[in-house]
């Protein structure tokens, strides 16, 4: 018995045409008899055919797969949103390519150029957190491309989907303040993108709103990682910053926070209140559970995955206008929104 077989070679056998058998393989035969369509698929299972990818790929020139780059899959908060991205393709029969560029610039350029090398049909990117300069590899890029929980401008992106970080930490900051909280700081990762200077706006705006004076030695800029959380704290605490309160950039910075707390023998939250932001996993195991701003990271990933393929199948870079009922859209841009979670570590 033969491993595979060709359409040709079905057509042949089914005294069909091969314009015939490709209909039927590809699900598109409305039209073909319920006779015919078993004849053809009968034999394709006998041969066990097997379709050719790259030839298909070559004629319709779609690969049905998309790219998804992100920054940190160590970071909890990226794994959800690529289960969303991966959910919302395979609904549409899409395939995902995986690229993680560990937060390194040069990394991020050398994923696209490969991506666009693959052929993939579209690409989500959430850029590096110190992403500065010029994207000459996204100029380059032939395909459209999403941008998620990231924002940059470029002729290539065709959408964004993203949460409202200005209002989710103006929350955060008015929830410790309501608390009793007077001396707040703030410990943020990498200052240099939109997400994170939405999250410094929100703070400001909290303690600016109750006339309170926005110090700087009580804000410490580094990166979205643990052991940042706990160089910071350990910082305010050398310098003799009176804190009784700390938002964080994101929740492994205050789970480095809490960390380091404990090891000075400071209680949260009856000596220090802790707000995150994200809410992954990890928040409500950390001792004492952490309070935090939940952001939406599958429905992120989802979203954007249906924003990316709907333009792609549409095949218009200007189609897509989506209107959410939990979130809002504009010009591409779904703005998602974040949901403050009360646990432990605020009193």
């Amino acid at each position: 018995m033969k491993k595979s077989i060709t359409i040709k070679e079905i057509a042949a056998e089914a005294q069909v045409s091969i314009a015939t058998v490709s209909i039927v393989l590809n699900n598109k035969d409305k039209k073909i008899s319920q006779e015919t369509r078993e004849k053809i698929l009968h034999i394709a299972q006998k041969y066990n055919y097997t379709p050719n990818t790259m030839a298909r790929s070559l004629i319709t020139k779609q690969t049905r797969t998309i790219g998804l780059v992100i920054p940190d899959i160590t970071n909890p908060f990226f794994p959800e949103i690529a289960r969303g991205v991966e959910d919302k393709a395979s609904e549409f029969g899409y395939s995902v390519i995986y690229c993680n560029t560990d937060d390194k610039i040069r990394r991020e350029d050398k994923y696209i150029n490969v991506l666009t090398e693959k052929m993939v049909d579209g690409i989500i990117f959430a850029h590096s957190s110190d992403r500065q300069m010029g994207f000459d590899s996204l100029d380059r890029c032939k395909v459209p491309i999403v941008l998620i929980d990231r924002d940059y401008e470029n002729k290539n992106v065709i959408g964004r989907v993203m949460v409202d970080n200005k209002e989710g930490a103006y929350t955060a900051t008015s929830y410790l303040l309501d608390r009793g909280y007077k001396n707040i700081a703030y410990i943020a990762g990498s200052i240099t993108t939109a997400t994170a200077r939405g999250r410094l706006d929100g703070y400001s705006q909290a303690l600016t709103e109750r006339n309170i004076p926005i110090k700087n030695n009580y804000i410490k800029v580094g990166e979205y990682k643990i052991q940042w959380g706990t160089e910071a704290v350990e910082q305010l605490i050398q310098e003799g910053i009176p804190m009784d309160a700390v938002f964080c950039g994101n929740d492994l910075i205050a789970i480095g926070v809490i960390k380091r707390l404990k090891e000075r023998g400071l209680c949260v939250p009856a000596d220090v209140g802790l707000v995150g932001f994200d809410d992954i996993y990890l928040s409500s195991l950390v001792e004492p559970p952490l309070t935090t701003i939940k952001q939406p990271n599958y429905d992120m990933g989802y979203r954007a995955a249906e924003l990316l393929i709907e333009n792609i199948e549409n095949s218009r870079m200007d189609k897509i206008e989506y209107e959410y009922k939990d979130g809002w859209a504009k010009k591409n841009t779904v703005l998602l929104p974040t949901e403050l979670i009360v646990r432990m570590s605020t009193k």
